[in-house]
């Protein structure tokens, strides 16, 4: 019933993300031609300076995060959790006592709406608020709502209420498709909390939801604990590349990218080395996922994710990453060769590629190759010009402009974060973007897409309108230039972008499949849409400018970079290829053949092709087994899709509006309100094939794809 969620970017490594679920419907332009401001400013400007607020509305009155009145101050959240659980128990009255019929979805959906609320900001604000006091209160009201949505999933009455609908035909028949398809997804969200079992069964269901996710909360954190050495076990000429303490060294990472083989196989063999609380965690979270998809009618936990999504079953998924696996071996095989001379080059004596090698020799081979030193890059990526390059796109493509707006007092946790109006030219006001974007002590270090309040039609007519949050950990503006971003941060900026864009523009009927709401390999598919944006050269000429000089980016400098992220790209999707299927193995059937370690060995000697480490233990620092379990495929799906909208709609020409709009109709518009397949169904027209996702992810390796034009007068 419940919809948190925090989308980011993949990591090859090892990281924590989450997704979740979204809707649909275009609202006549009367309700939107409204609330036009006039303290709106120009959205490259206000990045490319410092904020003003502080020193504005000094004595003015606080208004409250998100200008929610009774976050003024911590207790607030008190308060409005209260106000929250006071509305759901009227609402669950009203559901419970009203004869089934459409209104009984439109209740379901504010009584989910009016626990988000509290929930989703709660959510942000213990994560990232700079004040202690509010992290605590927040982190209160999610175990509190938490609660109550856990009394809500049990409730029969509740549930009995739904099943009413859905089991008349002549009621089910009548609804249109979008109301249909939110009665079955909440119809799936009880069921999978086994209300539809006896009384026995159901208890047994709610204990091992309750012990999944608390092993869940112990898994992830786990990942990321420093392991320990004996300083005397390291050679001494390694050892100030860590933290010490006393007789000890604290190895945090695998410090991927350190020049020294000898370091990166050190951090490598300790940070992974296995941990037998944690492997006991592992094997118990894996063995309750599975014992709870049985007891509700699954054979698998995996099948029981993969309901609702693109592919639809396990059996689809392994055959997506075996086809995917069979194109990609001789590619894979040519990069790890490549790998081997560089490193047989540097370092004749230890000439053997091991786990710890590739990404820092596939850096050294780009580098080499394209020459593409980020600092060449960054005094053309200012900030400002990034801001001013994703408006014009949008504004040409979809009619969208973004204008910073002054927030109020106490409106934002931190004086630099910005607020962004996002604005139609036809249809108004669409909703609020926030965008914290800048690195400060205790920010997690990772880039996220939250959404705090969702889109929906309301009661009276009105649509309340989508706010979100951009997360990302950007360096501050120096006193002589502001802030300059590497290709890899605009490229970030764009993906979750492309998140914001989606909550926008997803104007559904009900806040439960607003925006991003939607199943998790196609959540992806609009952020990874704007990564291929972020490397057309048409697009990017129309920001990329010197902050200093003024000078355009070389369309050349475009080409090599492009080019660039194609170097060793075979063995880093054949990476990803090997986690989703040992993702697959976990959640598949139990008891499981062998243990973890022994199955990771297994599938990494079969679909990556370095050899195993003994005593290591990857899968015990694989974060996204939490939030991502049995769907790590999906950014390799949602990158399949992307690629083929991109091909069928924007290669030609990336600003064509009327692809835009189209795309935005099929697409955008529906969040999580229609099936995905439709939805990519409705724009590519056709139905794509298992081996049509694996021809567009192959294709994006050829070294002359996409970038055609740059070279070209």
């Amino acid at each position: 019933m419940l919809c948190t969620q925090r989308l980011g970017r993949l990591s090859a490594g090892v990281g924590a993300l989450r997704p979740r679920r979204a809707g649909q419907g275009s609202f006549g332009a009367g309700l939107w031609a409204r609330r036009v401001s006039t303290s709106w400013s120009p959205v490259g400007a206000a990045f490319n300076v410092k904020p003003q607020g502080l020193r504005l509305d000094l004595f003015g009155e606080r208004r409250g995060l998100f200008g929610v009145p009774e976050l003024s101050a911590p207790e607030g959240f008190h308060v409005a959790q209260e106000k929250a659980l006071r509305k759901t128990e009227f609402l669950v009255e009203r559901a419970c006592s009203s004869p089934p019929g459409p209104q009984t979805v439109l209740i379901f959906d504010e009584l989910s709406d009016s626990l988000c609320r509290v929930a989703d900001l709660a959510d942000f604000v213990k994560i990232a608020h700079p004040e202690p006091a509010f992290r605590e209160a927040a982190e209160e009201a999610c175990r509190s709502i938490g609660t109550m949505v856990e009394k809500l999933n049990t409730n029969v009455e509740l549930y009995q209420s739904l099943q009413k609908l859905l089991a008349d035909k002549r009621l089910v028949d009548s609804l249109d498709p979008e109301t249909r398809r939110v009665a079955e997804l909440f119809m799936f969200d009880f069921e999978i909390s086994g209300i539809h079992l006896d009384e026995e069964k159901r208890k047994r269901a709610v204990d091992l939801n309750v012990k999944i996710l608390d092993l869940s909360s112990k898994f992830l954190m786990g990942t990321n604990f420093p392991n320990k050495i004996e300083k005397h076990l390291l050679p001494e000429h390694i050892r100030h590349n860590f933290t010490r303490d006393g007789d000890h060294i604290i190895i945090d990472g695998l410090h991927a990218e350190a020049p020294d083989d000898l370091v990166r196989e050190a951090a490598y063999k300790v940070f992974l080395y296995p941990n037998a609380g944690q492997l006991k965690c592992l094997e118990e979270l894996l063995s309750n996922r599975d014992l709870l998809a049985k007891l509700v009618g699954y054979s698998t936990f995996s099948h029981r994710a993969l309901q609702g999504t693109i592919a639809k079953n396990p059996e689809t998924v392994m055959q997506f990453l075996e086809k995917l696996s069979d194109r990609l071996s001789e590619r894979t095989i040519k990069d790890f060769e490549v790998m081997r001379k560089m490193k047989m080059k540097l370092n004749p004596q230890n000439s053997e590629l091991m786990p710890w090698d590739p990404p820092y020799y596939s850096g050294l081979i780009r580098a080499e190759r394209y020459n593409i030193e980020p600092s060449l890059y960054c005094p053309f990526f200012s900030l400002g010009a990034c801001m001013e390059g994703l408006n014009v796109l949008f504004n040409k493509l979809l009619g969208i402009s973004l204008y910073a707006e002054q927030p109020a007092k106490g409106e934002v946790w931190c004086e630099d974060v910005r607020k962004l109006a996002v604005v139609h030219e036809a249809e108004g006001l669409l909703g609020y973007i926030y965008c914290d974007f800048f690195q400060r002590q205790d920010k997690p270090h990772q880039d996220c897409h939250f959404t705090i309040r969702g889109g929906r039609l309301k009661e009276d007519g009105e649509y309340q309108l989508p706010v979100v949050v951009l997360m990302l950990n950007l360096p501050h503006a120096t006193r002589t230039s502001p802030t300059l971003l590497t290709p890899g941060m605009m490229e970030n900026l764009f993906h979750e972008m492309g998140h914001a864009m989606h909550s926008m523009l997803g104007r559904t009927r009900y806040q439960h499949v607003t925006g991003t709401r939607c199943p998790t390999d196609f959540a992806e598919v609009p952020s990874i849409l704007m990564e291929y944006f972020a490397n057309d050269y048409r697009v990017v000429n129309q920001f990329a400018r010197h902050y200093q000089t003024g000078q355009p980016l070389p369309k050349n400098m475009v080409s090599r970079l492009c080019e660039s992220k194609k170097v060793c790209a075979a063995a880093d999707m054949q990476l990803q290829v090997f986690y989703a299927t040992l993702d697959q193995i976990y959640h598949g059937k139990h008891p499981l053949r062998k243990s973890t370690t022994d199955i990771l060995k297994e599938a990494q000697e079969k679909f990556y092709g370095l050899p195993y480490v003994p005593n290591t233990a990857w899968q015990l620092r694989f974060s996204h087994l939490v939030g991502y379990g049995a769907k790590y495929y999906s950014y390799l799906m949602s990158r399949a899709v992307a690629s083929m909208v991109w091909k069928e709609c924007f290669l030609q020409d990336p600003f064509n509006r009327a692809a835009g709009e189209r795309y935005r109709r099929e697409m955008l518009a529906h969040g999580g309100g229609r099936e995905p397949m439709l939805m990519v169904q409705g724009l590519l027209q056709k139905c794509p094939s298992v081996d049509d996702f694996v021809s567009a992810l192959v294709s994006d390796l050829d070294l002359d794809f996409e970038t055609f034009l740059m070279d070209s007068k």
